[in-house]
């Protein structure tokens, strides 16, 4: 008779479940301390057995109060935005997907073209409109017309950069920098929409070094002081509107197509301070900005107007710019004054009288800091200038 062996096991043996191993992942974001107390984001890759680095350019500020804390939390939620996004890009690349193939197909003029109509219509300027055609002429110029979007890679923008950096203007002689560096954005705008629209997975101008892009000249940025503002008031203008229009932007910042956008109903008394409701032309935001009382003097009388009723009513841009030009001699100001003249007074004005940058960047409606910077190295500059005019009465 068969002999039977019962063999018993543990049963806390059997249910014993493996870890659940995490899965690594393949980017990570860290933080390099700073000399000023920030961290510097960047984003920590490592990938068939190689590292690499990508600074975000977004800092961590000590949190001292609850608003740097809610900025540090807006922070981390962009950081942490960009890498999930970089490794979806990663995985897709890896496994051979890609939406946008088809798509990245379609030619670059095409595209160009498109992106031209696309700004006129969401209210940019129409000199951008125009500028955004001529750098298409030169994008001919240098390649041609049968550019499809995937074959605009890192070496042909850097191709673009080298035939600006040697165009010539009609008479023969070199294109100047602001324009050159004004042609390289509309490509760059242009890319950025791209990958927004997923035409492209990328924009490759973001793999090119920062300092060997076409840049506009900080010196363009032309601004009056608070003398030849004293100047401007004191002065009779031909158009009394251009001329109350463009101090009520000395005053607050505000562009020419926010101005003339402005309606009675987005002038708004919150407690004992007025606030103009702005959706700004160039980004869609909404901006509830303060008025301070310098600003409310140079707008026109309301009268019966109803609140869909304009506050300005201005000429067409290019008399504005004639009425600008002719106030300004009558002042004895040789500087070229423009309507966005009064935009640049404001951040710097605002900076020399001691508002922080951070502060002075949501006034404007900027969306990034360092676009305010400029005006910080103006103010700085202005300070060096002031400070070394004591050498002058020792020599």
């Amino acid at each position: 008779m068969p002999t039977f062996v019962v063999v018993t096991f543990n049963s806390s043996i059997m249910a014993k479940k493996k870890k659940a191993v995490k899965a690594k992942e393949p980017i990570r974001l860290r933080f390099k301390e700073l000399a000023n107390g920030n961290k510097s984001l960047y984003l920590d890759t490592y990938r068939d057995g190689k590292r690499s680095y990508e600074f975000l350019k977004l800092y961590l500020i000590p949190e001292t109060n609850e608003e740097a804390k809610m900025r540090n939390a807006n922070t981390l939620q962009a950081a942490n935005s960009i890498k999930a996004q970089k490794i979806i890009e990663l995985t897709n690349g890896e496994a051979g997907i890609s939406k946008n193939s088809t798509r990245s197909k379609m030619l670059l003029m095409d595209w160009m073209r498109y992106y031209s109509e696309h700004k006129l219509k969401t209210g940019q300027s129409a000199a951008f409109h125009i500028q955004i055609d001529k750098a298409i002429k030169h994008l001919i110029k240098y390649k041609g017309e049968d550019i499809t979007m995937k074959e605009v890679d890192k070496a042909y923008c850097i191709g673009f950069i080298d035939y600006l950096n040697n165009a010539k203007r009609k008479d023969g002689k070199p294109m100047a920098k602001v324009t050159t560096a004004g042609y390289f954005r509309c490509l760059n705008c242009a890319l950025n929409l791209a990958v927004k629209e997923e035409i492209i997975p990328y924009n490759p101008i973001s793999k090119i070094n920062s300092d060997d892009r076409i840049k506009i000249p900080e010196s363009t940025r032309e601004y009056l002081t608070v003398e030849e503002v004293k100047k401007l008031i004191a002065e009779k203008c031909i158009n009394e509107p251009t001329k109350q229009a463009y101090l009520f932007s000395c005053f607050c910042g505000l562009r020419l197509g926010d101005i003339q956008a402005l309606t009675w109903g987005d002038i708004i008394l919150d407690g004992t301070q007025y606030r103009a409701r702005i959706v700004m032309k160039k980004t869609q935001k909404t901006l509830y900005l303060p008025l301070s009382d310098e600003a409310l003097k140079w707008m026109p009388e309301r009268g019966e107007a109803k609140d869909t009723d304009k506050v300005f009513h201005l000429p067409y841009p290019t008399y504005i710019n004639v009425v600008l030009k002719t106030w300004a001699q009558n002042c004895g100001i040789t500087k070229t004054v423009t309507f966005h003249t009064a935009r640049h007074t404001f951040a710097t004005m605002m900076l020399t009288l001691g508002a922080d940058l951070y502060t002075t960047s949501k006034l404007l409606g900027h969306t990034q800091v360092k676009t305010t910077q400029i005006y910080a190295k103006i103010v700085d500059k202005k300070k060096d200038e002031a400070v070394n005019l004591v050498n002058e009465i020792f020599k």
